[in-house]
């Protein structure tokens, strides 16, 4: 993901004024602070679901599991900066986003991969405890997110250079971050609502992903990034962004429905934001202004996790 700022020309680069090399604001930047939402959220509607159902909930466990999933989230957009950089991608000077760090010699490549080793051996320090509670499971799914995270800028055939990223984030941030999770949390195979709030949560993390990529759609293409929207289309990319927008909102009563309880239906109350954003993509004019959208998509993600959870603990407490 990138997290882009503004600047007056569309087609240009936006500088990056008054930064420092090697300053927090440097990090800052290469970090893309925003998008750990997208980290976040899942495992906060794992452990609301988790508790919901059983009653008990370990809290050590839950801030293990975030605090893992922000760190892989972290080598994810530290390997996407370096390898951006290294692959020459800034180099036609026609990217909309935010500069890359290692881009404009705030932070050198070796700093960045420094780092991204840090925030591996934080991720298992953290994953390890998991691991000695859950066994194999638990430590396939952790090592199956570092690959992830590596590749999705990494290696010969980066993830982010094929129209599979939206597939990728699907996954790993919607199903196996809240299904994983949830069993990471209870040791048993997830339950039928526990799957459709994976899909759910999944459906916008992709969707968030897809503004990113359709953003930038004309660069991608001349730096030989497939991404989904440029393989098939600006048409499509929209038509994808509607759909995986609203259909967490049309899971919303088949979860509640299963669970038996109208407390599932919170999220409902968020559907015309979602409707409005989902508009504002639709008619949004090319460019920087899609940062805005972006931005607006990653809030809405956390808002419908903040309501799924409150709809799960509400359908406990209630009950």
């Amino acid at each position: 993901m990138n997290i882009v700022s503004t600047s007056s020309n569309a087609g240009a680069v936006p500088a990056a004024p008054n930064i420092a090399p090697g300053s927090a604001r440097a990090w800052i930047m290469a970090l893309r602070l925003r998008s750990l939402l997208i980290a976040i959220s899942p495992v906060l509607v794992a452990a609301a679901l988790v508790w919901a159902r059983t009653g008990r909930l370990e809290i050590g466990m839950v801030l293990l599991i975030l605090a893992a999933s922000v760190m892989l989230q972290v080598v994810t957009n530290l390997q996407n900066d370096v390898g951006y950089t290294l692959r020459g991608g800034d180099r036609s000077r026609t990217r909309i986003g935010l500069p890359r760090a290692t881009a404009l010699g705030l932070l050198s490549t070796a700093q960045v991969r420094v780092a991204i080793g840090l925030a591996i051996v934080a991720a298992i320090a953290f994953g390890l405890p998991l691991v000695a509670v859950r066994g194999e499971p638990v430590l396939l799914m952790g090592i199956a997110s570092i690959v992830a995270a590596l590749a999705y800028m990494g290696g010969p055939r980066p993830i982010a250079y094929t129209p599979f990223g939206e597939l990728v984030v699907f996954v790993f941030f919607g199903l196996l971050a809240v299904g994983g999770a949830d069993y990471t949390l209870t040791g048993s195979p997830v339950t039928p609502v526990t799957a459709l709030a994976a899909v759910a949560m999944g459906a916008l993390a992709a969707a968030a992903l897809v503004v990113n990529n359709h953003r930038d759609i004309a660069h991608d293409e001349s730096v030989g990034r497939r991404t989904l929207p440029v393989v098939l289309g600006p048409g499509i990319s929209r038509g994808f962004y509607a759909c995986a927008m609203l259909l967490p909102f049309a899971l919303a009563p088949v979860m509640a429905w299963l669970a038996a309880s109208p407390w599932f239906l919170l999220p409902l109350l968020w559907l015309p934001v979602a409707l409005r954003l989902v508009r504002d993509f639709l008619n949004c004019p090319p460019g920087l202004p899609f940062n805005a959208v972006l931005f607006r998509t990653f809030k809405l993600e956390l808002a419908y996790a903040a309501l799924l959870s409150a709809g799960a603990i509400l359908s406990r407490m209630l009950a």
